[in-house]
């Protein structure tokens, strides 16, 4: 971690780690902490350019890697962050999701979950959603400890890093009824 953190102080400056709150369990709100992947740069008229252009060299290999989620192990030990459930996503989110798919609030969020070691950002945000449904359904030390292997395989693998056309994942807009 100290190696990531002269890394990316060399190459992109302060802040070094990322910080955004992010709704834990029952949708209470807390401050999960990556490393930094993306240059603060903007346009012409101040606005943020696209994901895509402001991802760095290293920031695609620390996402790739899996070594940009290191500092959530802080969110695990402090208790908002389990190593396995659903993965927190933005707060904007919370009104857009229906009854069932807010049932992913129904345990601690996690480093890695269901749907990261089936799919991860490469399926649709519907089978995203069931995932993690079926993931607070049917929870168990086992399971989790399924997960925890699988994601190492993903990782070495460097599988469903991204959407088709995205740098990570198209933005949740809800889901039709």
């Amino acid at each position: 971690m100290v190696a990531i953190t002269l890394m990316i102080r060399r190459e992109m400056g302060s802040p070094v780690f990322f910080r955004q709150t992010r709704p834990g369990r029952h949708g209470i709100p807390f401050e999960m902490v990556k490393f930094r992947t993306m240059r603060d740069a903007i346009d012409a008229d101040g606005r943020p350019l696209p994901d895509a252009e402001r991802l760095t060299k290293l920031g695609r290999f620390l996402r790739s890697s899996s070594l940009d989620e290191l500092p959530e192990l802080w969110n695990v030990l402090k208790g908002e962050m389990s190593l396995v459930g659903p993965r927190p996503l933005l707060m904007e989110y919370l009104p857009l999701y229906s009854p069932e798919q807010a049932r992913r609030h129904e345990v601690r969020p996690g480093v890695t979950g269901w749907a990261q070691v089936n799919g991860r950002n490469a399926i649709s945000w519907d089978e995203k959603f069931a995932l993690d449904v079926w993931y607070v359904d049917n929870r168990s030390l086992w399971l989790d400890l399924k997960i925890i292997w699988l994601t190492i395989r993903k990782v070495v693998k460097r599988e469903g890093i991204s959407a088709a056309g995205e740098a990570t994942m198209s933005r949740f807009t809800g889901t039709k009824q």
